[in-house]
């Protein structure tokens, strides 16, 4: 435990530099709205089409363990939903509440974390999860934010699901990555070189932009943040462990990366969700910074315990 604690302790520290950065005004809202989008649109996309291309299309597809995280997550999707009711929440608040319970921080903080701490072996399984939160629940929130509004489902907002999807540079980068290794294409040199110095930006960078996004999160509506929060460290990485390991069993190595990755705290595209619908951002901003704060201690002892022989 203290030795997983020590090798996440790197990650959370540039967290907690960002942070500094951005609550001391060193570093405006703008620049971090700028950073952000650097690391989005070319950092992170580069590291992630480097790694799907590079990859035998074999070692990355794995339908029992999309299965099993989408049975898992979709559990507590539900317990969440099912909760926000019982408070008398409408339909729009409820999904966010959902999204902030089941959606981590896959890409910014688990894909560069993972792959370094379980090797370059968990870029696949860390990628299948990113693809389905990004393709079924990011789809799904915005069915239930609309469909919530309007009381019916229009061809509009399909059109906006699709829209948003191939418009996600992650999505773009895993499925034009994805083709090119089934392919079998060779990846030159220059090109493997180009890309592997823009991706390396991608780790600090993403640790950066969310310490400094966080600093100007609100610690509103406290008891609702905790619920939401405890609900992403906990409840999702231990449904999503009883669904790879029980009901939908893959191998032990693909099985930790998965639970370590629903480990993960809120992701800040929640937020971003919430802010331009005008549902709740409130809540989920605090969810965010509750949970990622929470995950300095949560996630090393998840990680730890998978890791166990």
């Amino acid at each position: 435990m203290i030795d997983i604690f020590l090798r996440t302790l790197p990650f959370f520290a540039i967290i907690g530099l960002g942070y500094w950065a951005g609550r001391s005004r060193f570093f405006s809202e703008e620049a971090t709205a700028y950073l952000t989008k650097f690391v989005f649109f070319f950092a992170l996309s580069a590291m992630i089409f480097r790694f799907a291309a590079n990859l035998p299309l074999s070692e990355v597809f794995n339908g029992r363990l999309v299965l099993g995280y989408l049975c898992g997550t979709a559990v507590v999707y539900g317990i969440a939903t099912a909760v926000a009711f019982l408070r008398g929440l409408d339909v729009p608040t409820a999904s966010i509440e959902a999204q902030c319970a089941v959606i981590g921080n896959v890409g910014f903080l688990g894909l560069p974390m993972l792959s370094l701490l379980f090797g370059e072996a968990a870029i696949g399984p860390v990628m299948l999860v990113l693809t389905t939160d990004l393709v079924v629940f990011s789809s799904l929130i915005v069915m239930l934010i609309n469909g919530g509004r309007d009381g019916r489902l229009k061809l509009s907002t399909l059109r906006l699901m699709g829209l948003g999807l191939l418009r996600n540079p992650m999505i773009v980068s895993i499925v034009l990555g994805m083709t090119w290794s089934a392919l079998s294409l060779p990846v030159p040199d220059p090109m493997n070189q180009f890309l592997t110095i823009l991706g390396g930006a991608a780790t600090p960078g993403a640790l950066f932009a969310i310490g400094a996004s966080l600093a100007g999160k609100s610690a509103e509506r406290v008891q609702v943040a905790g619920w939401l929060s405890a609900s992403k460290l906990v409840l999702h990485p231990a449904f999503v462990a009883l669904a790879v390991l029980v009901l939908f069993p893959i191998d032990r190595f693909s099985a930790s990366v998965v639970i370590a990755a629903a480990a993960l705290p809120v992701a800040g595209n929640v937020y971003m969700l919430a802010q331009h619908y005008g549902v709740a951002p409130h809540r989920a901003s605090a969810a965010i910074l509750f949970s990622t704060v929470a995950s300095i201690l949560t996630v090393p002892m998840v990680i730890a315990w998978v890791s166990a022989p």
